[in-house]
């Protein structure tokens, strides 16, 4: 926390100037030596709590967290590529993979939402197993439309036609 101080006011112990004295300044901004030497309190609890990773599976690491990270990019770029191949080149397999794409980037975006903003393990659970049974219903609801219906490429395909 910042103040402003006449410099002729206060004593320069203990004070540092921020835009050191200048002709041009008549009230130069100063800080105390106390806030600038220690990091917020609520921060450096943010950082060093474990309560953070309680909601982690046994096999989360840094190694596992990075190789999600991957995952979840290259599962976008694939999402990015599969629009114009799903364009020129529909049929089943392409239904098939679009359904699943979708489905898994849907539940993934879903879930890191779910872990900024449901707090307490109890309540992540609940959200997690409700969060597993959306994205079960959208898969399968999804492989319906593409086996009783037209499938999501030619859905797609009409969309723009019209």
């Amino acid at each position: 926390m910042a103040a402003v101080f006449r410099l002729g006011s206060i004593c320069r112990r203990g004070v540092t100037p921020l835009f050191y004295q200048s002709t041009l300044l008549s009230s130069p901004v100063v800080v105390p030596y106390k806030y600038q030497e220690r990091p917020p309190l609520l921060t450096a609890r943010i950082h060093a709590s474990q309560a953070l990773n309680a909601r982690s599976t046994p096999g989360s690491g840094s190694k596992t967290a990075s190789l999600h990270w991957t995952s979840e990019r290259a599962l976008s770029v694939l999402l990015l590529a599969m629009g114009p191949v799903a364009y020129f080149n529909p049929g089943p397999v392409m239904d098939l993979s679009l359904a699943a794409a979708l489905t898994l980037h849907g539940h993934w975006g879903i879930e890191q939402v779910l872990r900024d903003y449901v707090h307490g393990e109890t309540k992540f659970k609940i959200a997690k197993a409700g969060l597993f049974l959306l994205s079960s219903v959208t898969f399968c609801g999804l492989c319906y439309f593409n086996y009783n219906d037209v499938g999501i490429c030619k859905a797609i395909a009409l969309l723009w036609s019209k």
